[in-house]
């Protein structure tokens, strides 16, 4: 097989997590790229689940939905088994205020403090709505 070598840059980290809320720091060299993201009321974050990065759960291709056993084994792009190829997670919050390079939001669920972010879209209903 062909792969074709990535090279993802953080441009941020999950700086603090409480239950429902976060905060997202952004790297100083990115903080241009956060202009006009405040008229946005929610945000698409993609981060690299690092926790889970190990050869073994890269190589799990099939698993049974929710951990369940008695789920049939399904194959991980129908899931939302954090156990992929490249473990991206895709998280829609609420964005709820930017201070500089600090991003206060709502509605981190799998992240946990120290997860790197990979980058930040706006959340735009009428484009990622289906």
């Amino acid at each position: 097989m062909n792969y074709t070598k990535l090279c993802l840059v953080p441009v941020g980290y999950i700086a603090e997590k409480n239950e429902n809320l976060g905060i997202v720091e952004i790297y100083d060299e990115f903080e241009k790229a956060l202009q006009g993201l405040e008229r946005y009321k929610h945000i698409i974050i993609l981060s690299w689940l690092h926790k889970n990065d190990t050869p073994e759960k890269r190589s799990i291709l099939k698993v049974h939905p929710r951990g369940d056993p008695r789920n049939p084994l399904t194959g991980v792009f129908a899931t939302r088994s954090p156990a992929r190829p490249n473990p991206i997670a895709l998280n829609v919050v609420k964005l709820l205020g930017i201070d500089g390079t600090m991003l206060k939001v709502e509605g981190i669920r799998d992240l946990f403090i120290g997860t790197p972010v990979v980058d930040i879209k706006p959340y735009v209903p009428r484009l990622d709505r289906r």
